[in-house]
């Protein structure tokens, strides 16, 4: 969520680096505010409310918003500013069946590639997602999560693959968080037990064995995710024609 208070954000003469700074900054908490449900499935973009919340002008904002559209995350609307993207029980169906076949093969291949300094990177990672959990932080464990399973992409050495994961990851990440909520929160340890097979299967450099843990990771996430649309407003998105 984005925190009120927040300092204001002025775009406007600062040297190159320092307006990408910027940017990077107002993109990251625009996301974080959507994937975090504060705006629903399918609700229009409140432009007005986000710019004084951040402290910008609608120009960053509405720059941010195309790179979350290039993401999946929002559509744009011609002329009518910009909503959320609602998936339906079919998208999701098959959105978490393309990631985990992805991500299994980004195990598959991390294995074969990774650096024993890199497996101490996500070993590390893994225990502060740890001690969000324990403090029942999602946002800190779901943004150490995210950069775990990152790390396991980009330690498979192969650009095509992370430019087709990244063409889907945006489009489920909402999802993917509010999934850790289903079945009171059941789920959430769920996964974190699951992070552990992934630790110590990466850890072995067991190929075969974490693209298989990979993969069903993302099944149970999907069943979760597809609880939590049916029951946590007792609706579902609507079917695509």
């Amino acid at each position: 969520m984005i925190p009120s208070g927040t300092a204001a954000l002025v775009l406007g003469g600062e040297s190159p680096r320092e307006e990408q700074s910027l940017h990077d900054e107002i993109l990251t908490r625009l996301r974080d505010h959507i994937v975090e449900g504060n705006i629903p499935d399918g609700g229009r973009i409140p432009e007005r409310q986000l710019c004084e919340m951040l402290g910008i002008s609608r120009t960053p904002l509405r720059e941010a918003l195309k790179v979350l559209a290039a993401e999946g995350l929002v559509e744009l609307l011609p002329n009518r500013g910009a909503r959320v993207r609602a998936l339906s029980e079919r998208d999701l169906l098959e959105l978490f069946d393309v990631m985990g076949g992805l991500e299994a093969l980004a195990g598959r291949l991390a294995c074969e590639n990774i650096t024993d300094e890199e497996i101490a990177e996500i070993e590390r990672l893994h225990y502060e997602m740890y001690g969000f959990y324990l403090h029942r932080d999602m946002h800190g464990y779901f943004q150490v999560n995210q950069l775990i399973h990152q790390k396991i992409l980009e330690a498979s050495r192969n650009e095509t693959l992370k430019v087709a994961y990244a063409g889907f990851a945006g489009r489920i990440r909402r999802v993917r968080y509010s999934a850790n909520f289903a079945r009171k929160r059941e789920r959430w340890g769920e996964a974190m037990r699951e992070h552990e097979m992934i630790l110590e299967a990466l850890r072995r450099r067991a190929g075969s064995e974490l693209s298989d843990i990979l993969f069903r990771h993302l099944r149970n996430k999907r069943t979760a995710a597809l609880e939590h649309l049916k029951t946590g407003d007792g609706t579902t998105a609507p079917e695509l024609a």
